[in-house]
């Protein structure tokens, strides 16, 4: 188990809601224990860089900082990273949408998504194309990506 979340604040549905390339609008949400769930609190690999992505994104809703930091390649995970959702001025996540995800070949695959979140009263877009390396372990994890928020 990489990360114990309390169980009073696990959520009946995956903060991730499921997101898929071509998912149609309106679209129920997994449970979170069948989703992500079995990755951040049971320590189930992802086997695609999609559900890594979508994994990750559930964990920065939930705070999950171990899980982040286990699922990030060590050359470029920061050294602060404060994903605290409680704290002053803490982006409150709204929704995952998957643009596209590719497999580039066995340890390599992007995937585009926009988060929407709020700070301040405010509405925002995070729009990211991430790139994700597999190890020589099997296990995905997050490298980088190109960014743009509006």
């Amino acid at each position: 188990m990489i990360a114990e979340i309390p169980r009073a604040a696990r959520p009946a549905d995956c903060p991730c809601g499921g997101a898929a390339p071509n998912q149609k609008p309106g679209a129920k949400a997994p449970r979170y224990a069948q989703c992500c769930g079995r990755f951040i609190d049971e320590a189930a690999v992802p086997v695609t860089a999609l559900e890594l992505m979508r994994s990750r994104y559930t964990a920065y809703v939930l705070g999950v900082e171990p899980y982040l930091r286990a699922t990030w390649a060590p050359e470029t995970c920061p050294a602060d990273l404060d994903v605290d959702p409680a704290a002053e001025g803490a982006p409150r996540w709204l929704g995952l949408a998957i643009k596209r995800h590719e497999q580039r070949d066995d340890t390599h695959a992007i995937v585009e998504f926009v988060a929407r979140y709020k700070t301040g009263g405010r509405a925002h877009r995070l729009h990211e194309t991430s790139r994700f390396t597999r190890g020589d372990d099997g296990r995905w994890r997050y490298v980088d990506g190109d960014v743009s928020s509006d």
